[in-house]
């Protein structure tokens, strides 16, 4: 097959113990998945309708490359989240049998044009441009399942310049990671390759040019960058 111009990249998460790499082929996020961090967005939890939203695939940033800042904002916020990278998909997938589906996890950041998203919300707009630019989701490498025992007492941390930002456990989600693909599933045909970022704690705030980021996801992945 020959195209009228050269193929972009194929966008790849490293694999921990491995020199092999996970193609990305969707990046769906959840909003509103930490009750204390809704409230300090000021918005309720609506457990019977979660809110979603997409990045495209080559917005992630890895292998520790620096996260340019973007432009048009003056306000972008960091969001730490656990990533779920996807082995394989369907539609309508039944809760019991979603976990299976389930290749490896990781540690990412959701970065957010606050001022842009402000702006959205109050004309109820779309998020995209608040939250699908460029380099808007640094992603650590990816640990198999199979070694990954998470429970809800498995922390969710970010520091940044060596300051405790925000910290959760993962028991404190509205929707845990099985009703979160099962419920997708509805909405999307998920397929293999697909992240979903499940979610941050309270505790989300500026993140600035020079900033040295750390996240982590207890004993399963670190992600640790800066933003240049």
């Amino acid at each position: 097959m020959s195209y009228a111009i050269t193929p972009p990249p194929q966008p790849s998460l490293p694999i921990m113990g491995s020199d092999q790499r996970f193609p990305v082929r969707r990046i769906f996020c959840i909003g509103r998945n930490y009750a204390e961090h809704a409230r300090e967005m000021g918005a309720a939890v609506d457990k019977d309708t979660p809110l979603f939203f997409c990045k495209p695939a080559d917005a992630v940033v890895t292998d520790g490359a620096d996260v340019p800042y973007p432009q048009a904002t003056n306000d972008l916020h960091h969001e730490v989240e656990m990533v779920v990278a996807l082995g394989a998909g369907g539609r309508d997938i039944p809760i019991d049998r979603a976990a299976s589906l389930v290749w490896g996890y990781g540690v990412g950041l959701d970065l957010t044009r606050r001022d842009l998203q402000a702006v959205a919300k109050a004309k109820s707009h779309p998020w995209d441009v608040a939250k699908g630019f460029d380099h808007s989701a640094p992603v650590s490498a990816l640990r198999p399942a199979s070694q990954v025992r998470l429970d809800d007492d498995t922390a969710l941390s970010l520091s940044v310049n060596g300051e405790p930002r925000q910290q959760g456990r993962l028991g404190d989600m509205v929707h845990g990671v099985a009703e979160i693909i099962a419920i997708l599933s509805g909405l999307f045909e998920l397929k293999a390759g697909d992240l979903i970022f499940t979610g941050t704690p309270a505790g989300v705030a500026a993140i600035h040019r020079g900033d040295r980021f750390h996240a982590e996801l207890a004993g399963v992945a670190t992600l640790e960058g800066r933003v240049v």
